[in-house]
């Protein structure tokens, strides 16, 4: 009988292996509790630190094999570890306890651990949360100094064309595993926003994550079919199911030839409308990815990643640098830069963090920027000096007031008089424009229209804040739906404001690269999508089939029928209108 396991699909290339289980056992060791003697504390104190410099010794070997072309995340993600086993919470927390209570190091650093991820877990914000899975990383690498039993032989092993079984994988090991030459992996735990799924994507390796499980009804040395795209993993299948999906690889593999010839194809539907395809980025490095894929330009540049693993907020010529590598990476192309979205638990680290009851709800984003300008300037600075180098656009997120934005665009004013009187050159005209996520803003988007240049719909939250669900929990994320005909009003709403006060209206949210909605999208008269790079040349495979003028009059149907047809139905006749 055919096995079938199930998780999130993160698919690269075709999306389908087909190959031999291998069965990887990594992890935390479960310890109990143990005690040294007062006589030899010195000594276990001792072999904790010669445990953390041990750990430290094998990340930097690690990192030294890196090839120099690997995308600059990853290596990141080592030298987030390597900031880790220097953090005192790691380094120092086991030895107070040692020399406190007379615990053994590998009881002291469990208690340690356990205490760091339920700081974690409590955090609200999805991406912060997967945090714990570093404190994991580092503290299993130590573990296995500690602990030697617990290590194994299998770094070695030739892996060519095999399929990983692990519960999780640390970035080392990822980096490791796809030297070794694995074709694709399968983990316990994970989501789309979590270390596996992100290096998948980084290294291009097909995967599944949180595929719970797995590791236990799949064997060591089973032929498997791992299928990205769909999130599916096969095993003990019939030789009708192999040839199924050998043809659906060799289809995949033409597929992705004929989609890397629209490259250069001009993004326009059927019937001449021009359309805008743009990509959303988070690290300078991207740019690259975005411009092999046909990105006409950045819709959104996530700045957060300059403020994590470090002590102070970046400085301005940090900013300035960061930005400006993008901006040369798109020549003339429109780079469109949201300004930090910070706040709550999603703090610079080794900032004062203040207690806050649903950090969604709180202090973050433009809030915080408008509260703490000291923090906002040397953004701002950066990004109008940059204006000077190519043409950007300042996007400022979570908006619900217009007094926000009036504030805004006053330190902005003032920033300009600045650089004026300093004589620094900069872009008198940058647009400036705001991200409708809020369903407040959304409501009162014609408002926003009349104070900014552009506006660019966030799906992701719009979606979440609207329904009033978490898409990363399990228990409810059956009901994130960007089909709701509240969300379709609210987006509709928006795109019409924008149309009334003749402005562009984009969207950068998830919802922006699903081909099963941008039919709908340029039936309300979207004119600008940015997403992964990835999804570009999907989408824009489907808006050249389309025919925006028939697509408008069979929306402006279906918002007509929302209250009383399910919106499901009615966007299914979508594609009939092409």
């Amino acid at each position: 009988m055919t096995v079938a396991c199930t998780g999130i699909g993160v698919s690269c290339g075709t999306g389908i292996v087909i190959g031999p289980a291998y069965r990887l056992h990594h992890g935390l060791v479960r310890v109990d509790a143990t005690w040294v003697e007062g006589r030899d504390q010195d000594a276990e104190v001792q072999r904790f630190r010669d445990a953390v410099t041990g750990a430290a010794a094998e990340l930097r070997t690690i990192r030294a094999r890196i090839p120099p072309n690997t995308p600059s995340d990853i290596v990141e993600f080592i030298d987030t570890h390597l900031l880790m086993l220097e953090d005192r919470a790691i380094a120092e927390g086991p030895v107070e306890l040692i020399r406190a209570e007379g615990c053994s190091a590998v009881w002291a650093l469990q208690q340690r651990r356990d205490a760091l991820v339920q700081v974690f877990e409590t955090m609200e914000d999805p991406y912060l949360r997967t945090r714990k899975d570093d404190v994991d990383h580092v503290v299993g690498r130590i573990q296995k100094l500690l602990l030697p039993a617990a290590s194994t032989d299998e770094e070695t092993e030739d892996l060519t064309g095999r399929i990983a079984l692990a519960e999780d994988l640390t970035p080392a090991d990822a980096i490791l595993l796809r030297h070794r030459g694995i074709a694709g992996f399968v983990t316990e735990f994970g989501g789309p926003m979590s270390h596996t799924a992100i290096l998948a994507r980084s290294l291009g390796i097909p995967a599944i994550v949180g595929a719970r499980g797995s590791t236990s009804c799949l064997k060591h040395g089973e032929p498997l079919i791992l299928d990205a795209r769909h999130g599916i993993v096969l095993a003990n299948f019939e030789a009708t199911a192999l040839a199924h999906f050998q043809a659906a690889g060799a289809a995949a593999q033409v597929r992705i030839g004929a989609l890397k010839r629209l490259r250069r194809e001009p993004s326009v539907t059927r019937d001449g409308r021009q359309l805008q395809l743009l990509a959303n980025i988070e690290l300078p490095d991207d740019v690259v990815a975005a411009c092999e894929n046909g990105a006409e330009g950045v819709g959104l540049y996530r700045t957060e990643f300059l403020y994590m693993n470090r002590l102070s907020p970046p400085t301005e010529e940090e900013h300035f640098e960061a930005y400006h590598a993008v901006v040369a990476g798109m020549g003339n192309g429109p780079v469109t830069i949201r300004t930090l979205d910070l706040g709550a638990d999603k703090q610079v680290d080794g900032g004062a963090t203040l207690p806050c009851t649903n950090p969604a709800l709180g202090l973050r984003a433009i809030r915080l920027c408008l509260k703490e300008p000291q923090l906002f300037r040397p953004q701002l600075r950066a990004l109008l000096r940059v204006s000077a180098y190519g043409p950007i656009r300042i996007m400022l997120p979570m908006l619900t007031n217009i007094w926000e934005v009036l504030q805004a665009r006053a330190l902005i004013e003032d920033i300009m008089r600045e650089l004026t009187a300093a004589g620094t050159p900069f872009d008198h005209t940058v647009p400036i424009g705001g991200m409708i996520e809020v369903p407040a803003a959304a409501l009162t988007a014609a408002a926003f229209a009349r104070h900014l240049d552009f506006l660019s719909i966030g799906t992701n939250d719009l979606i979440q804040y609207t329904l009033a669900i978490d898409r990363v929990d399990d228990a409810v994320n059956y009901l994130y739906d960007p089909a709701h005909p509240a969300v379709l009003r609210l987006i509709h709403n928006v795109i019409s404001a924008g149309r009334a006060a003749n402005i562009n209206v984009g969207m950068c949210g998830e919802m922006a690269g699903d081909p099963r909605f941008i039919p709908l999208l340029v039936g309300m008269g979207l004119h600008s999508f940015s997403m992964q790079p990835h999804s570009l040349l999907d989408a824009k495979q489907v808006l050249r089939a389309a025919h925006a003028g028939r697509l408008e009059q069979q929306v402006a149907a279906l918002m007509a029928g929302l209250d009383s047809s399910d919106a499901a139905d009615l966007m299914a006749e979508l594609p009939r209108a092409e």
